[in-house]
Parts: C-alpha cells; sequence; structure tokens
C-alpha cells in the first residue's frame, strides 16, 4: 500500500491549503473535498458539522472525511468523504462517497487506492453497499468504481449541473 487514509489534523493544515490552491489553479472540481473551495482556512474547513449544515440545511447529512497521505514521504495525494445516509439528492446525483486527486498526483492508482481503503470503513458503519456516481466522460472516474467493484445501475440527466456532459453515471458497489 502506497496511501494511509487519516482524518484530517492540524499536522496537515498547510498541505491541505495547497491541495486548495493547487484545484483552485486547474480549475478542477473539489469532490470528496467536505467544501474546501468554500474556505480560508484550515480551522474553518475542519469545523466540517457545523460548517456544512448550515451549507446544506435539511439536505446536510454527516460525513467522514480523510486525507490520503503517501507513506513514502506523508505528502497528501488526495481526500475522500463517505456521506451517510442517502438523502435523495445524494441517491439521484452524489451517491455515499466523492474523492479527487491532487491534479500533479493522478494517474497513480491513487484514486483506486483511496476507494478501496475506504470500503472498510463504510461495512463498519453496517453499510451492506454504496453508491458512487460520476460524469459519464470522467473516464478515470468510472475506471476507479469498476475497478473496486462497482457495477453501473443507471445514468440520470445531470439536471443540476454537477458534472460536465449532462449525464451521471451512478455504480453501487456491494460490501
Amino acid at each position: 500500500m502506497q496511501l494511509k487514509l487519516i482524518r484530517p489534523t492540524r499536522r496537515y493544515a498547510d498541505q491541505v491549503m495547497r491541495y486548495k490552491a493547487e484545484m483552485h489553479a486547474a480549475n478542477d472540481s473539489f469532490d470528496g473535498c467536505a467544501g474546501l473551495e468554500d474556505v480560508e482556512t484550515f480551522e474553518e474547513w475542519a469545523d466540517f458539522e457545523p460548517r456544512l449544515r448550515r451549507r446544506y440545511g435539511e439536505g446536510y447529512v454527516p460525513s467522514e472525511v480523510f486525507l490520503a497521505v503517501r507513506r513514502e514521504d506523508d505528502r497528501l495525494v488526495g481526500i475522500i468523504d463517505y456521506r451517510h445516509p442517502l438523502t435523495p439528492f445524494l441517491l439521484r446525483y452524489g451517491g455515499n462517497i466523492g474523492y479527487s486527486v491532487l491534479p500533479s498526483e493522478r494517474r497513480k492508482g491513487y484514486a483506486g487506492e483511496m476507494l478501496r481503503l475506504l470500503l472498510p470503513v463504510c461495512r463498519e458503519y453496517g453499510e451492506e453497499r454504496v453508491l458512487l456516481t460520476c460524469d459519464r466522460d470522467n473516464e478515470a472516474s468510472r475506471r476507479t468504481i469498476v475497478k473496486n467493484g462497482g457495477v453501473l445501475e443507471d445514468e440520470v440527466e445531470d439536471d443540476v449541473g454537477l458534472g460536465r456532459c449532462g449525464v451521471i453515471q451512478r455504480y453501487w458497489i456491494a460490501l
């Protein structure tokens, strides 16, 4: 294993904020980042529950957020979250799990490893299966999900503007 999943701690504060800067510079999506794009400081970001409850109101669900840290150099390469339970919105569009990998760290298998490491956590919370979604044109995400056992259930129109192509694929992974 190249990575470890850890809960966010102050030790990684600078790396989290550099993560935000790199994602912004690449004009990338902050999937699985628990609203990192909306904050100015690590402390503000790490105060997940009150901040996300305010942001999503009735649509808020608790989430478990993990940093994906490379073992060899303790470098943050990705962020992944597990949202539970599924709301109607998450069931249709967002799924249980969201993740992102730094643009400079892609094509190294990190997304697949992050997802593989998170699935036992979902099982510990009593899940028998989890839902992951991706834009139909996001071939890398599709491969990551399928590699971890994802089975395509269907495609739905992205009438909320989450993706780029207008169609969201919905995959279930049995635990």
